[in-house]
């Protein structure tokens, strides 16, 4: 990368944080996927029960990797029942998320078809850990809506069997298809509780 690129990035970072920061969240800037992987291990003790809902950026970075082969107890939830592993994110010690697109001001943005993910960011498991690659931050709320609805939603819908006109287009129709995988929108613009949020900035392009 551009060491002009990596030194935006960092600065906007930093933005984000302060962002955060003044929300009750709280916010880090890692340089590389490796330092990524090193500051989540950092907020997850080693026994944890971790539990995840399709987040490809921790995937990408190595993070469930290392939980896998390490001291957790991470939740494959591809080998429980539905109902059985959404109970079990809602009790886990911790939840991994990314976001489909942050503000430079801290708020986030997150659109789900099942709704697992988003009700597990918002009430649930002790701690959430978000992976956020740069390219996520967006200038505001509208954009970051824009972001979520016609980038995030659209590259999701590829990974799956649905019928949407999201799917052939490539940009969202705010379409009514029985196979939406927008039935509901997350704002997450502050945290009640303090220390629940985590959110780790990557220097890198990730996630849809």
């Amino acid at each position: 990368m551009d060491i002009n690129m990596q030194k935006r990035n960092e600065v906007l970072a930093q933005n984000v944080i302060k962002g955060l920061e003044s929300r009750n969240m709280s916010g880090y800037y890692a340089a590389d996927r490796e330092a990524a992987v090193k500051q989540a291990l950092e907020l997850i003790p080693e026994g944890s029960s971790i539990a995840m809902g399709g987040c490809t950026s921790a995937h990408e970075i190595g993070l469930i990797k290392a939980l896998v082969d390490g001291n957790y107890n991470y939740i494959n939830r591809a080998k429980l029942a539905p109902r059985e592993s959404l109970m079990a994110a809602y009790d886990a010690d911790v939840f991994l998320s990314s976001a489909n697109a942050i503000t430079s001001d801290g708020v986030m943005v997150n659109i789900d078809g099942n709704s697992n993910r988003v009700s597990c960011i918002a009430q649930g498991p002790k701690k959430v850990v978000f992976i956020v690659g740069i390219n996520k931050v967006c200038s505001d709320l509208d954009a970051a809506m824009k972001r979520a609805r016609n980038v995030a939603a659209p590259a999701n819908a590829q990974r799956f069997e649905v019928k949407t006109p999201c799917k052939t287009a490539g940009k969202c129709f705010d379409c009514k298809s029985p196979d939406t995988i927008c039935c509901q929108f997350l704002i997450t613009r502050y945290s009640r509780h303090k220390d629940r949020i985590h959110v780790i900035l990557v220097n890198d392009i990730l996630g849809l």
